[in-house]
């Protein structure tokens, strides 16, 4: 019984905002939503917790082993950096100009993102959109 009190309130803890992260951060809420315009699926949501000042890779870890549902790869580029190569199992594809495209959404206006998943910074209650799209239908 005593265990499974604790385990519950350790599981109330990291989706709490103000929470301290196992590596001390204050962890702040943000909500995901993954998007694939090309299949038409539906939209997944996900609600998730990113250390306060910390990167949107970071949480998106988090959630990965947190939920067994949501997984993602990225690719390094030593000049570029990290970027966002797949989503639950469906990868980006140069010879198809398939990509994961980053979106912030606010009040309905969305907004890509100039940085990848290294180095963008999600505010507190920030709506992120990790998009599956073609810039091959764009142009």
């Amino acid at each position: 019984m005593a265990l499974n009190v604790v385990l519950s309130v350790g599981v109330l803890l990291l989706f709490t905002p103000g929470s301290r992260s196992s590596e001390g951060g204050t962890l702040v809420p943000i909500s995901l939503t993954v998007e694939n315009d090309l299949l038409n699926l539906t939209p997944e949501s996900h609600t998730l917790s990113v250390v306060e000042g910390g990167v949107l890779l970071g949480a998106l870890r988090r959630l990965q082993e947190t939920q067994n549902y949501f997984t993602f790869t990225v690719k390094e580029n030593p000049d570029f950096g990290v970027w966002l190569d797949s989503v639950n199992g469906v990868a980006g594809n140069d010879v198809d100009g398939t990509y994961w495209e980053l979106l912030t959404e606010s009040s309905g206006e969305y907004t890509r993102l100039e940085v990848g998943v290294g180095c963008y910074v999600p505010k507190p209650g920030e709506h992120i959109i990790l998009r599956f799209t073609s810039w091959k239908t764009q142009q």
